[in-house]
């Protein structure tokens, strides 16, 4: 897909039915097709009609349990109206496994070879982001839509996604333009029908359409184009600067990966405060949802840089390369996480290094951002007792769970940001090593380059990776990571940083990126002062640090700030009093509510405000500056 279309009202357009050639690596049979009637989806209602080539006999249909990026079985069933199944006009019944609920049991009677399905899912689950919107994630507002396939998709158990043809279609509400990585075979009056495809292409393939829509073109070989839908048409002005920046992300990739494994890229980009942000990954696409202001407002933009850089490095490291782990079959293997340390971990670490040599981000957000993922994961106790491996082995567990206590019990995602921090350790340690003759940047071209390929999967295991590291740079890789996967201690891994040059230090003075994502998350962030963050509009609290003075008073998640010191809550209040001078016997009196009671709670703190930040170390070279060099020609 290289262009977007917009719906016109069939007396303004009649395009006839272009019928394509299969593609190549797609079964010859009569493909499936599925039929998606988008126009209800800001209503909250999406619905779809399958045809599957069948023939008689007892069938398994199975629903996509395992979703690839999802890291969980978050195939979102419980939002899944449906399934009715008819062949020949009649109505069939079918029962649903006892064990297994993603599979659904029929008999197709004597010489039906097709078989209708229906099927219905909610677009507007959970629109405030809460644990149920985590799982069941809203996809529509009244301007634009996001369409997963694999939410109203079945195909047969016990078979090779890659093996199953599809052909898909959609009817959009009138004049809503979108864009996908599918190939359009004909545009319709409202919406379009793609070329068949595997069933594994089909789910890697999200739709993105809006009522105002934006297409840039970011250059490359092959092509790459970022689409924009957003909830407003302001919400679309991307300034000339930050559009030059996304086409120089496209070349620093190219640069740092030294092949593409891909026919074309589509960045599909929703702008929308009704969504929850987000990210996910695909092998020719991305799906990415940031908060409405993200063009229009400097520290929102800040604040989401590295999101589009982390999802499109994915398509090398994720979708291309990928662990043998996570590279099933189908969509019913559960996917074994014990490698998301690279493929989230490096790919964290990746997003942020393209977002400062693309120039999203300068030289100083860039050790500012290091500084504050490296203070975070500091307050995550939880570390003395759950290995940074566990994380991985167990993100089908956590990956969606509720962000309270989770500096105390879950650290659900931290194999994103402590195993960047890793990353890092590994990139100064060859640079040393090499005596500043190779980096991670060689590791990348060995691992993830080679030459240019269509998409294709190449699988990888934990001792792939180590070779290709003392390929790089001989050394004990193997012990290197396993001691940093499996360890216990208290602190996060600060190594990188001062073999980088830098110190994490707590100051009194905010960071420009702290303060970006205070705007992004509409929150105050006192996690290294009191020990928690508050958000701006229902003045909740949200996580609490371990050990901090708002755990020691015994502040909970989910309590509603009501006053601070007998007077009225209000964010300028609560800095302002941080900022009165140190007083040794100082205690800060909060107003609480929770459960429909009223606490007071008595913070002992002497200090003033302290957020994260960067000092330089004496003597040590500035490898912080190295890697943020641009590698691409201007």
């Amino acid at each position: 897909m290289r262009t977007s279309h917009r719906c016109f009202p069939r007396t303004l357009l009649a395009v006839p039915l272009i019928v394509l050639a299969t593609m190549s690596g797609v079964v010859a049979a009569a493909p499936a097709t599925i039929d998606v009637d988008a126009r209800q989806a800001p209503r909250g209602i999406m619905s779809a009609h399958l045809r599957l080539p069948v023939s008689a006999g007892p069938l398994t249909l199975v629903y996509p349990k395992w979703l690839p990026g999802r890291h969980s079985p978050a195939g979102p069933l419980t939002s899944l109206g449906g399934p009715r199944f008819t062949a020949a006009g009649r109505t069939l019944s079918w029962h649903r496994d006892a064990v297994d609920m993603n599979a659904f049991h029929l008999e197709v009677p004597s010489g039906v070879t097709v078989l209708e399905v229906d099927l219905e899912i909610l677009t507007s689950v959970a629109p405030d982001g809460n644990v149920q919107g985590l799982e069941t994630p809203r996809t529509a507002t009244e301007s634009l839509l996001i369409l997963e396939w694999n939410q109203l998709l079945l195909y047969p158990a016990d078979t090779r996604s890659d093996d199953l043809s599809y052909q898909a279609s959609v009817h959009l509400p009138m004049g809503w333009t979108f864009a996908t990585a599918l190939r359009t075979a004909a545009v319709t009056a409202d919406g379009a029908q793609f070329a068949p495809a595997s069933f594994t292409t089909l789910v890697d393939s999200t739709l993105l359409a809006g009522r105002y829509f934006r297409d840039m073109p970011l250059g490359g070989t092959p092509a790459v184009t970022l689409h924009i839908a957003a909830d407003t048409p302001v919400a679309l002005n991307m300034s000339a600067e930050t559009q030059a920046h996304y086409k120089r992300l496209v070349r620093e990739a190219t640069a740092l990966f030294g092949a593409t494994h891909y026919d074309h890229y589509d960045f599909l980009w929703a702008l929308t405060d009704q969504i929850m942000p987000d990210g996910l990954e695909h092998h020719e696409s991305s799906d990415n949802r940031s908060p409405l202001r993200t063009l229009v407002d400097d520290p929102i933009r800040r604040a989401e840089a590295n999101l589009l850089a982390h999802e499109y490095a994915h398509s090398w490291n994720g979708k291309f390369r990928r662990p043998a782990g996570i590279a099933t079959a189908n969509y019913q293997v559960p996917m074994l996480d014990e490698m998301l340390w690279v493929y989230e971990g490096l790919t964290e670490y990746l997003g942020d290094v393209l977002s400062v040599r693309s120039g999203l981000l300068t030289a100083d957000e860039f050790r500012e951002e290091f500084a504050r993922i490296a203070a975070l994961m500091d307050t995550h106790t939880a570390r003395e007792w759950r290995s940074l491996r566990d994380t991985t082995v167990s993100a089908q567990l956590l990956y969606y769970q509720s962000r309270s206590w989770a500096a105390r019990l879950r650290r659900q995602d931290d194999f994103y940001q402590e195993s960047a921090l890793l990353w890092l350790e590994a990139d100064t340690l060859i640079r040393r090593e090499s005596k500043g003759h190779r980096s991670l940047d060689d590791f990348c071209k060995l691992f993830y380059g080679g030459p240019s390929t269509a998409p294709k999967v190449v699988p990888y295991d934990f001792d792939a990776v180590v070779s290709a590291l003392n390929a790089v740079q001989p050394y004990d890789w193997a012990g290197f990571w396993r001691e940093r996967l499996d360890r216990l201690r208290p602190g996060a891994p600060l190594e990188g940083l001062q073999a980088a040059g830098w110190s994490l230090t707590l100051t009194d003075t905010p960071s420009s990126m702290h303060m970006a994502h205070e705007a992004d998350d509409r929150a105050l962030d006192l996690h290294y002062s009191l020990g928690f963050n508050v958000d701006d509009e229902g003045a909740t609290i949200g996580d609490v640090v371990p050990r901090s003075p708002a755990d020691l008073a015994g502040a909970s998640p989910g309590s509603h700030l009501i006053a601070i010191n007998g007077y009225k809550w209000s964010k300028e209040l609560l800095q302002d009093t941080l900022a009165a001078p140190a007083d040794s016997s100082r205690v800060i009196t909060l107003l609480v509510e929770k459960d429909d009671m009223f606490k007071t709670l008595e913070l002992k703190y002497s200090g003033g405000a302290r957020y994260p930040n960067l000092s330089r170390r004496p003597q040590a070279e500035d490898l912080l500056a190295k890697i943020a060099q641009p590698r691409a020609a201007p």
